[in-house]
Formats: structure tokens, sequence, C-alpha cells
């Protein structure tokens, strides 16, 4: 594909079917447990996100390792490079787990650091606190007790319950402070059950023995988060009736509370016999004031989706944004003064001011090799005349049939 796609939208109607991928976060997670498994656990319906088929072919170098140091290069997956910084402990051999130049730029210390303290022998190649990573594996335990920050990233706790049951004395995490990102956490807990692994979890502390795992199958449901991009284009089509087969009412997944914002900007659904019905009413709320703590990987689409449909709200529990992909909140301020949008900072809260909003003609939004702004943004097409999104396979990080699902449901590339 090109340098920049360029997108239209001519009938601004959407009505379809969708089929979408895999949960990246649920496939993730299976990947582990079942290596962890030594095959006692299978998994199904794998996502086909780049970050899912990188980490399966991590797990594949990490179980026939060479002589001297394994290098494993995880490129820009996230996921990958803090569950496999704790599995790696775990194996034979020894490994350098590495990643793209903005990999190297996020941090990772708190997750060495408690690692550490586990007994795991681990060194920083370059700069402290930061990919790449050294690690000699067969790890033997020390301590069965660690206190971790909750506000950072809820990847670094769930990489490290993913490993409890197969520790020698188990393991104990206390939380401190806030635990942002929480159904992330129980997603990894309840995937853990489903696999015969116990846990306690009280207040803010979390206990798994040392435990084997059950013979079973994990079925990895679609991915919420992809959902939401769908949301976002039923909320912005003059007209919008959309069916995602798969979907559960009561899911694992914390991106499910798309659901809920969405009644607030005018997107109705319902879950059918035959999936996830979703329907444009246009009866938006006055609600003024959106909290992100839970679900931060959907800030992007609701920001974007506030900003077209001229809605002057706040946004709070978008502290994690700063350390994603790219700095997402300074990012989304850039793109959308693209269109006449501001989202002003206070504090913790960021003011989202739409007067000036207006349609620029040719929209051109760069992505900063993040997949959820290329996504994000592409419905406005359906708001504005174009919309050329530069970098635009960036999405095949987590939903690779992007565009092809557009295409099949009225959107035009005019390149």
């Amino acid at each position: 594909m090109a340098k920049s796609l360029v997108l239209t939208h001519p009938s601004k109607t959407i009505k379809g079917t969708v089929q979408l991928t895999g949960s990246k976060s649920e496939s993730n997670r299976a990947l582990i447990i079942s290596a962890l498994s030594k095959g006692a656990v299978q998994v199904e319906n794998l996502s086909e996100a780049a970050d899912t088929v990188t980490l399966a072919a991590a797990l594949q170098q990490a179980a026939s390792p060479t002589e001297g140091y394994t290098t494993i290069d995880i490129g820009p997956a996230g996921t990958a490079m803090r569950f496999l910084a704790s599995y790696l402990n775990l194996q034979k051999g020894n490994f350098i787990l590495t990643g793209t130049e903005r990999m190297q730029q996020r941090p990772i210390g708190i997750l060495v650091d408690a690692l550490k303290d586990l007994g795991a022998d681990i060194h920083y190649e370059k700069k402290s606190g930061f990919p790449p990573l050294q690690i000699e594996g067969g790890m033997i335990q020390g301590k069965d007790r660690i206190a971790i920050q909750g506000n950072v990233s809820s990847q670094y706790i769930s990489s490290l319950l993913l490993i409890a049951a197969n520790l020698k004395k188990g393991l104990h995490i206390d939380i401190v402070g806030e635990l942002t990102s929480r159904p992330y956490v129980t997603m990894t807990l309840a995937m853990l059950q489903d696999c015969g692994i116990s846990y306690e979890f009280t207040e803010n502390s979390i206990h798994i023995a040392k435990q084997p795992y059950k013979e079973t199958t994990i079925y990895v449901e679609p991915d919420w988060s992809a959902a939401s991009y769908w949301y976002a284009m039923v909320a912005l089509a003059e007209a919008g009736e959309l069916v995602l087969p798969g979907l559960k009412q009561h899911s694992l997944q914390g991106d499910m509370a798309i659901v809920e914002i969405m009644t607030h900007f005018g997107v109705e659904s319902s879950f059918e016999a035959d999936g996830l019905h979703l329907r444009k009413t246009g009866n938006q709320s006055s609600k003024t004031v959106f909290d992100f703590k839970e679900c931060p990987d959907l800030a992007q689409t609701v920001v974007v989706v506030a900003a077209a449909l001229q809605r002057d709200v706040s946004f709070t529990g978008l502290e994690t944004l700063k350390i994603k992909e790219t700095d997402r909140i300074l990012a989304l301020q850039t793109e959308i003064a693209k269109f006449g949008a501001e989202l002003i900072a206070d504090g913790e809260t960021y003011h989202l001011k739409t007067a000036n909003v207006q349609d620029p003609g040719d929209l051109t939004i760069a992505t900063y090799e993040d997949h959820r702004m290329a996504m994000a943004f592409a419905p406005l097409a359906l708001v504005f005349k174009q919309v050329t999104i530069e970098e635009p396979m960036v999405v095949e990080k987590s939903y690779p049939m992007f565009y092809e699902h557009l295409e099949n449901h009225g959107f035009e590339q005019a390149n």
C-alpha cells in the first residue's frame, strides 16, 4: 500500500456485517498461558494482529534457544515486550529482548525491578529502565511477595500474574495506589482461572500459589477494541446499522465499555443471536465528562467522535496515553487541530473545544507509528470530504483487515 491512503465515503451511510478478528489482548495472554502449560492449554480463534503473530514467533524462538544469547526482536509490540520480559526468565537459555527505536523509549523499569526482587537475572543493554533487556533464563526464585505501582501500566501486573503459577513459591503482588486499566488485570485472572489456576484478590493484594494447569481450550472472543472503530462510524454516519458477530454481552475485555460510552453519542446496541447489533439513533446525551482510566485504548476513538460531532466535553483517566506507541495526547491535540478542534490540558483533565470545527476539504492525518491513530481518524471520511491517512499500514499491528473491511462498507480509496 502507498505511503498515504485517501479515503472518501460517498453515501455517508453504514450498513452490513463485520467479522472481527480475535481479541489481541486475549490472544496474547492465551499464547503465554499455553506456552507455560506445556501443551495442556490449546488456543482457538487467535488474533491476526501483527502483535500476536510476533509474540507467537517469539515464543517459538524462545523454545529453541541458540548457544550464547538468543536475540528476540518484537518490533513495536508493547504487550509482547512486557509479557516476554517475565516469561523468558523461566526458560532455559540466555536472551536479548529488544524492539523498535520507539520501543526502546518505552519504560519498563518498574517490571524489571519487580522481577529482580523475585530473583531474575536481568540487565539493561543500553539505557537504564528501558529495553533492550539481557535476560539469563532459569530463574531461581528469591522473594515471593512484591509491591508494584498500580497506576503506570496494568501490563506489568498481568505479566507477573501470567508466570505466578509456575514459580516455586507462587506469588503475592501488593498493588500500590490506584489500579488503572483494572479490566485488563481482571481479564488475565479470569483466563488463568479458566485454565485451572486459582487466585485470591483481596483489596489491593493478589495471591497465586504454585499449581498445575488443567487441559482445556481457550476460545478467543472477537476484539472489542476493533469494534470501537465501527461504533465511531455508526455515530458519524448520516444513517448506520451494523452487525458484529461473536461479541459477548459478558466480556472479559475492558474495551466493551464502548457500548455504554457510545449511548451518549447516539449509538444503540443490542445483543442478538447472530451477534451485536449497532444502530444510529442520533439521541445524544448531555454528559460532559468521560473517564478512560479503565479503557485508555478507547480514548482516541471517542475524542475524535466528540470533536467531529462538536461536543464540548471533558476527559479524565488519560495518564497512561503518554507512554503508548506514541504520546497519544500530543498526537490527538496535533491532529484534531487540523479541523479546528482543541484538546486543552487542565491538570489531569482535558477539555475539548469544538466551536471552530469545520470541514478542511482534504484532511491529512499523521499516524505516529500508532495503529490507533489511523483507525480513530479514518471514520472522519463519513463527515468530511476526504481524509488522507499517512503511513496507513500501521493498522497491521492490531487489525490487518481494517481497510478491506472499510471498502466493503462504502469507503472508497482515491489514490
